[in-house]
């Protein structure tokens, strides 16, 4: 969302300013850390900071960790710059962890993308306080017209509790989609929209550096026009679904935004409806990541994640797709349904431009809203997916498959665009602009 907004910021600087690059060498040797002392964290609280850390007073840390852990504190997302290194002092050493705050409160209008589509553009108010009270919670209201016209307001508190680190979360959600399944359509006889409201809680605990789990439930209600059995969970036009969910996380990437080096892991197991209005059916669904250095520069990632849905009636809004939140570049504008979906993907990258802090000077726009982590990556893949309906073999025939090449920019904390060339199984190319990671 704020993407557009920082191009502009970008170009407008380049003519009225001068800009700084600043960059950290991080060759250091081992050195035993008798203290850590933090600077330039205005609101952050330092145990925000110290809970990212993999080392503790007293150990020996060489440069290989202390990169690690800095790319830790840059995954909180609310820093535009950290800096780990050494003062000395007689026989002791102090580790000085130096950060730069990012602008926190941004009630800012946005252009942003249904489903990765710019056929699908949305705009409207985004109000987004990130480090609230200095604590990483989150506070977030926004209401979006185009496009599946919505209202979101959400406040996450990753501490609640932080003697026993659990977390928190609340989100309420109001949307008018359009209709995501062809299935529904042909039933319909047309094009159709539904109404879709609902509440979130979560509470979770944090069990150490790398893992966490979470309970979550809450309250669905989705509107129909008219009723259509399968199109709807129940016997009405208007589903009423209670749901309870339980969720792992392993997670031990560097960086969570661009991740270099580490693996993820999330399992989640959700239940929706409990019998009432005939509504009783569940969802399961695995995400496997790992990323590893090949050779010297060059990285490798990989992905398996999979949907499974069962139970009773399954309704259509409900179904796995391949075409939407997930997609297989090479048919990155192509979709495909079922109750299940099956999608791995790997990626090799090599940075083109390293790390460097970017600082703009520019008058009346606040410092913290000037500074940026700017990196750019070439990057070549190969993925497949395919979807199946229950009672159906996988028919790798029906699935979809693709390899290209591309380049990735990284303006961090804020964002990340991608321009890449795709071809698919038929030899069928397309270009893709995308915002985000790919995975």
């Amino acid at each position: 969302m704020k993407f557009f907004f920082l191009i502009f910021v970008i170009i407008t600087s380049e003519m009225f300013c001068q800009i700084v690059i600043p960059k950290q060498n991080l060759s250091f040797k081992p050195f035993r850390v008798d203290s850590i002392a933090i600077k330039g964290n205005d609101i952050t609280e330092p145990e925000i900071i110290l809970t990212e850390l993999t080392f503790s007073k007293g150990e020996v840390v060489d440069s290989v960790k202390l990169r690690y852990n800095r790319e830790r504190i840059y995954s909180l997302g609310i820093f535009t710059n950290v800096k780990l290194y050494p003062e000395s002092n007689e026989d002791k050493t102090t580790l000085i962890i130096e950060v730069n705050e990012s602008w926190y409160i941004w009630p800012i209008p946005f252009l942003a993308l249904r489903d990765r589509d710019w056929k699908k553009a949305t705009y409207g108010l985004d109000v987004l306080i990130m480090n609230f009270r200095g604590r990483n919670e989150k506070l977030r209201t926004s209401f979006s017209l185009g496009y599946d016209p919505s209202f979101t307001l959400q406040y996450s508190k990753p501490y609640w509790f932080r003697k026993e680190a659990i977390y928190f979360d609340a989100s309420f959600v109001y949307v008018n989609q359009n209709n995501k399944s062809r299935l529904a359509e042909y039933l319909y006889g047309e094009k159709f929209k539904q109404k879709f409201i609902g509440g979130n809680l979560t509470l979770g605990k944090r069990f150490n550096l790398f893992n966490k789990a979470d309970v979550y439930g809450g309250f669905s209600y989705v509107a129909t026009p008219k009723f259509i059995s399968g199109v709807n969970a129940s016997n009405s036009r208007i589903d009423r679904l209670p749901f309870l969910g339980f969720r792992y996380y392993y997670d031990s990437r560097d960086l969570a935004q661009f991740p270099k080096d580490g693996t993820y892991f999330n399992a989640d197991i959700l239940k929706k409806g409990f019998g009432e209005g005939g509504i009783d059916y569940n969802i399961f669904s695995v995400d496997f990541r790992e990323y590893r250095t090949v050779y010297k520069s060059l990285s490798s990632k990989w992905r398996f994640t999979t949907r499974q849905s069962f139970g009773k009636l399954i309704p259509f809004y409900d179904n796995s797709f391949l075409g939407y939140s997930e997609r297989v570049r090479g048919h990155f504008t192509d979709i495909s349904e079922g109750h299940n979906m099956y999608l791995t993907q790997l990626e090799f990258k090599y940075p083109l431009l390293t790390e460097i802090n970017i600082h703009l000077n520019l008058p009346l726009i606040p410092e913290a809203l000037l500074s940026y982590r700017v990196e750019i990556y070439a990057q070549a893949f190969v993925e497949g997916g395919v979807t199946q309906f229950r009672g159906k073999s996988i028919n790798l025939s029906h699935g979809f498959s693709g390899y290209g090449f591309g380049l990735t920019t990284l303006v961090l904390p804020y964002n990340i665009a991608r321009l890449e060339f795709a071809l698919n199984e038929l030899g069928k190319s397309e270009v893709i602009f995308d915002l985000g990671i790919s995975f």
